[in-house]
């Protein structure tokens, strides 16, 4: 009987978001809510769907920018993008050190608050050669902040009084995962939005100096360096909409659907997000990446509001 009313509550909730009637932090939540009171009918594939329903979603997005204005938004936050990412991973070197946390974890959390959450985690484990706990382990912390700020960044957003850009530009640099990027963002305003999936996914290839990093520090060579190929294909979508080869109707429409398509990912993002795995994790991972990711959010801040 439980089993089946959690299957009920689970489709259910993906039919409304589909529609449109559910918000991101509503959608992480009702996840979260899900696995509090059932036991996941389909763990297996949620976690396999939400990297492909991203992309997805990531990709149509593209369908509602523009080329010009994307290749300037890119190249205005390089500098904010450098700066970060610079910071947050020598900071995590040295926390890391200092906490005596084990290094490949350490390393792992590193990459997924400075660069990209979970794509980074999953890019640079098999550099390092990070085994099944250690990496379930930085997931699960990155995932656990990732559904704080998706919650708490829209408020402190309006609290400092940000404008859609500032705060666009703030999400990408300071929430770890591209899927609570673009929830939040998503929440703030359309401006918003654009802004950070732009960044967010600039900030994505920084995966590849980080992989070679990677190498250096952990001293294995021959290593294959993934490139995120989606990115690319989101190219591509912003090259058809600026070139008006799709009609209006048609590309609002894919934007739509892809928006839609964002809030059942971060319904699976809840509904993978585990407290006993956050218990089994211990303190020390939990005050290094907090550490960390309050770190970014400040210096980011504060750059934004001093240079934009």
């Amino acid at each position: 009987m439980k089993t089946q009313l959690s299957k009920i509550y689970f489709f259910t909730v993906i039919a409304l978001a589909l529609a449109g009637f559910i918000s991101s932090p509503i959608a992480l939540g009702l996840g979260f809510v899900f696995t509090l009171f059932f036991k996941h009918p389909f763990l297996e594939k949620s976690q396999k769907s939400i990297h492909f329903l991203l992309k997805i979603a990531v990709v149509g997005l593209g369908f509602g920018m523009a080329l010009i204005e994307t290749i300037k938004t890119s190249v205005s936050s390089f500098g904010l993008t450098f700066f970060c990412i610079f910071f947050t991973v020598s900071l995590g070197l040295i926390l890391s050190r200092y906490l005596k946390l084990d290094k490949s974890l350490g390393h792992l959390i590193t990459s997924g608050t400075s660069i990209c959450g979970g794509s980074a985690i999953a890019a640079i484990s098999p550099i390092i050669k990070a085994d099944t706990k250690t990496i379930s382990m930085a997931l699960g912390v990155v995932f656990f902040l990732n559904a704080i700020a998706l919650i708490v960044f829209p408020t402190l957003g309006h609290i400092f009084g940000l404008n859609q850009h500032q705060f666009g530009l703030w999400c990408a640099v300071a929430i770890h995962d591209t899927s609570s990027v673009v929830g939040a963002a998503l929440t703030y305003g359309e401006e918003a939005l654009k802004i950070a999936t732009t960044v967010k996914l600039s900030r994505t290839l920084w995966i590849i100096p980080m992989s070679i990093l990677s190498m250096f520090l952990f001293k294995n060579s021959g290593q294959k360096i993934k490139f995120p190929l989606f990115i690319l294909l989101f190219l591509v979508a912003i090259l058809i909409n600026s070139s008006d080869i799709l009609p209006t109707a048609i590309t609002t429409t894919i934007v739509t659907i892809s928006k839609h398509l964002l809030v059942v990912t971060l319904f699976l993002v809840g509904t993978t997000i585990s407290i006993s795995d956050l218990k089994t994790t211990g303190w020390k991972p939990m005050i290094f990446a907090s550490t960390l990711w309050i770190f970014v959010s400040t210096i980011s801040l504060c750059y934004i509001l001093y240079f934009f």
